[in-house]
């Protein structure tokens, strides 16, 4: 489903509107259009995307990005084919060209338009309950039951089957079906992004949505982020514990179990059938394998390859973990 949350408010600028951005002086490619942006796996021809860390030089090498933000260090892995645009802060000025083409994407959007006729619910065999705010654009499947005081925004799916709480707020996200969504949560709001300039505090826009797959469970007050870029992913049949924090561009795989206060910082990815225990914390822009558990209480700050056990801070081996107990 494809469904479109942030409408485009240009259908294109030139690059000497970002070169304005980066302070940059350069005549070449002026009047060159640029009709959108995008991360360096999936920018197309016309799009312009920023790189600024080495983890992703392979990555940038083969980019069909028309453009890259990048600073003067690193602008000699940028391929032929995409035009360097230097700049002091890239991410910052990326961020400031996404904002140009979305304005809104920010902050989260308060309005919900209230679907008044719910006749229509009670053929599909669903339940509203009580002070419920459900947006006239918004799809629910049939058999589905809504709990009190929930509001569902714009444009969201929720598939049949599903079972939400009370006290939940959704938005900005796709639901498959069979899904459980304990009371408290909340799901699709902007990440924790930002960045300063002249003391200044400028929030990064959050363009992505949240995917939840089919035969989800998530407790109890959890927080799940959308994308900035790229969606924010649950994996089918995976649980999630009360209290957990899903940052945005996280992917998680399938069958995975997270347990409660874990914490998950932006665009890491989880494979499948991964175990983390309580209280644990996870870096950004990770990779972790199938099969992995993480003993509660850890702190992973590394990648971690597919069948390992780790456990401690920083989390390493549970043989290591346990030899240096001794």
């Amino acid at each position: 489903m494809n469904k479109i949350f942030f409408k485009k408010s240009k259908k294109f600028i030139f690059i000497k509107d970002i070169y304005n951005i980066c302070n940059y002086s350069e005549n070449k490619f002026y009047n060159q259009k640029i009709f959108g942006v995008n991360n360096i796996y999936d920018a197309k021809v016309g799009d312009v995307t920023f790189f600024n860390d080495l983890k992703y030089e392979n990555d940038i090498k083969i980019s069909k990005a028309s453009a890259c933000i990048v600073n003067k260090k690193l602008a000699q892995y940028l391929n032929k084919n995409t035009i360097p645009i230097i700049s002091q802060n890239p991410l910052l000025d990326f961020y400031k060209t996404v904002i140009i083409f979305y304005p809104d994407s920010s902050t989260d959007n308060e309005r919900v338009i209230n679907l008044k006729n719910k006749k229509q619910f009670l053929k599909k065999n669903i339940s509203i309950g009580e002070n419920s705010l459900i947006d006239k654009s918004a799809s629910i499947g049939k058999d589905t039951n809504v709990g009190n005081n929930v509001i569902i925004k714009h444009n969201v799916h929720i598939g049949k089957n599903c079972k939400i709480g009370s006290n939940v707020i959704i938005e900005n996200a796709l639901l498959g079906d069979n899904i459980i969504i304990k009371s408290g949560t909340l799901i699709g709001q902007t990440g924790f992004g930002f960045s300063f300039e002249k003391k200044k505090r400028i929030k990064f826009p959050h363009i992505g949505r949240v995917i939840i797959e089919n035969d989800v469970l998530i407790g109890s007050f959890c927080t799940i982020d959308r994308g900035s870029l790229t969606d924010t992913v649950i994996g089918e049949f995976t649980s999630i514990d009360n209290q957990v924090q899903i940052a945005h561009n996280v992917k998680i795989g399938n069958h995975c179990m997270i347990a409660a206060q874990a914490g998950i910082a932006g665009s890491t990815i989880i494979g499948n059938n991964v175990k983390i225990g309580g209280q644990t914390g996870i870096s950004g822009h990770l990779s972790i394998g199938n099969n992995v558990k993480i003993g509660g209480k850890s702190g992973v700050i590394a990648d971690i390859d597919d069948n390992q056990t780790v456990m401690g801070y920083p989390a390493k081996s549970i043989r290591d973990f346990l030899t240096n107990k001794k």
